[in-house]
């Protein structure tokens, strides 16, 4: 078994083409036979080699020189986000697979004794242990990397594994949290009645006014990180992300913020500001309801170098056949936000219409509050909001009565979800924390990709008959 004491912090796989050999299979980088393969045998210039993670903030990042001495460019020296998702992880795929393998291993053979011995040492790079690191998962993390603009990324088993990471490695005993005063009901959990445990006290806080974290950092000049979500599940409530990140970083806090939401395709949290943004990939980047999943991305190599050492000693590592299933995911996310996008103002603006409906919780709308932070920072919306009934029992007719729609938790995916937060993703939330909003007739959807006029149609046949019970 490997001895996590003697073992280093796991080390980002460099952007450039490289090669790491376990036994004879190679893992990844420039195909052997090319000119850096030390094979003198003549060779058409090697595909593109991974991109290289851009300078933070640098709108879209340039190619990696190939290793090989290639004399002709494999593609343009400059990338749109599209095609960053399909092509930010390379083309020199294990065994000239088109597709990144499954690794589906829990660990790897090392070629002799030495050679174990230095990668534990930390004087080699390669393979070890799945827990450790999977080259299916690192294929993942490399995407994820370049189109958050970020030092490096974690793939973590689920998106509270990426909240724990996030927020954890950067706290000790006697230090505060901020934290927005609405979140996901079971990140409130960890928060409030296990970091307690350890020393860590969490304070609530509504980040929707930028001047309220600048008082509770007066208050509280022991808090070391805010931690927010923006838009914020479910009432989609809008924090200023650069002007939180400007006061955190003034009183020598790190900001960390959940935008599952809305994905990097419409809001850029590091470029903003933020110091960490994590997402639940079972949501839209994945994207089909078929895996569970997290991730986090950091500005900086020590911070990217914490949460791996986290997750090493939590084992809380996504698997290499989730991670196939989240890049697959990962090729289609700029098409489905889009559309995902426009069939959630559809709706909204169709609820928003309705006579059983008291009101929309959706940025979109120009009374909304923070309305023009929202479009300030984000290009789209998503399509995940919540909207208010007139009671309980209306709400929970609506749920009974919808067939297009499906009633369960989660989000983000191909088809629509609905549900009632207070009872179920938000059941955690303890009472003093409920934030203005979080009521039992709050209904909150996840619009997916079916015929918009065919799903209002469905939700205008449930709601009006909610309407005539009254």
């Amino acid at each position: 078994a490997a001895s996590c004491a003697t073992l280093p912090h796991p080390q980002i796989s460099p952007p450039s083409s490289t090669i790491t050999m376990m036994g004879q299979v190679q893992i990844s980088g420039s195909h052997p036979g090319s000119p850096c393969c030390g094979s003198s045998k003549p060779e058409a210039p090697c595909r593109m080699g991974p991109m290289a993670t851009p300078t933070h903030g640098h709108p879209s990042p340039v190619a990696a020189p190939c290793q090989c001495q290639a004399t002709e460019a494999a593609l343009p020296d400059s990338f749109s986000f599209e095609t960053r998702c399909l092509h930010a992880d390379g083309h020199n795929k294990p065994m000239n697979s088109h597709v990144w393998p499954i690794f589906q291993t829990s660990t790897f053979m090392f070629d002799s004794p030495d050679q174990g011995a230095d990668l534990f040492a930390g004087r080699a790079e390669g393979h070890i242990y799945s827990r450790i690191a999977n080259p299916t998962v690192q294929a993942f993390e490399r995407i994820m990397a370049n189109i958050e603009e970020a030092a490096g990324s974690v793939a973590f088993g689920s998106g509270m594994g990426a909240v724990s990471a996030a927020t954890t490695p950067f706290l000790k005993a006697g230090d505060t949290i901020l934290i927005g005063d609405t979140l996901y009901g079971c990140t409130v959990s960890l928060f409030t009645h296990f970091y307690p445990r350890f020393g860590i006290n969490s304070v609530a806080v509504d980040t929707s006014v930028a001047e309220n974290v600048e008082r509770a950092f007066a208050e509280h000049p022991e808090a070391k990180y805010v931690y927010l979500e923006s838009p914020a599940n479910p009432t989609c409530k809008i924090s200023d992300i650069a002007a939180i990140s400007e006061i955190a970083h003034r009183h020598g806090a790190l900001v960390g913020v959940d935008c599952t939401f809305v994905t990097p395709y419409f809001q850029r949290c590091l470029s903003l500001g933020a110091d960490l943004v994590l997402h639940s990939v079972t949501k839209y980047i994945a994207g089909h309801g078929d895996v569970v999943g997290g991730v986090v991305s950091a500005k900086t190599k020590e911070q990217v170098s914490a949460v791996m050492a986290w997750r090493k000693d939590i084992g809380a590592i996504m698997s290499p056949h989730d991670a196939f299933l989240v890049m697959r995911g990962l090729r289609t996310l700029p098409i489905r936000m889009e559309q995902l996008n426009k069939n959630g103002l559809a709706v909204a603006r169709f609820l928003r219409s309705h006579p059983a409906i008291v009101k929309v919780n959706h940025p979109v709308f120009e009374d909304f509050p923070n309305h023009d932070i929202a479009v300030r920072q984000m290009s789209g919306f998503g399509s995940t909001f919540s909207f208010e009934m007139k009671s309980y029992e209306a709400a929970k007719a609506l749920l009974e009565n919808v067939h297009l729609a499906v009633v369960a938790v989660s989000l983000g995916g191909v088809d629509t979800l609905i549900e009632h937060p207070a009872s179920m993703t938000h059941a955690a939330v303890p009472e003093d924390m409920l934030p203005a909003g979080l009521t039992r007739s709050l209904v909150r959807i996840s619009v997916g990709l079916e015929n918009s006029d065919e799903l209002i149609a469905d939700l205008h046949r449930a709601l009006d008959l909610v309407d005539q019970r009254k």
